[in-house]
């Protein structure tokens, strides 16, 4: 009974605990700045001889 109260307990915690640290860490949606983002396409990095599919 002890070991099922403790278990309880601690998943409690774990469960309070990760909502703490997710508004914490800044978790939501963000849109994009995407004046920070490098334009790139697939092919800038691609070498003559072989063969993209």
């Amino acid at each position: 009974m002890i070991l099922l109260i403790a278990l309880l307990t601690l998943g409690l915690w774990a469960a309070i605990a990760t909502v703490v640290e997710l508004r914490r860490d800044g978790y939501r949606r963000v849109p994009t700045d995407w004046t920070r983002v490098r334009a790139h396409d697939a092919l800038d990095r691609a070498e003559s001889g072989h063969v993209y599919r």
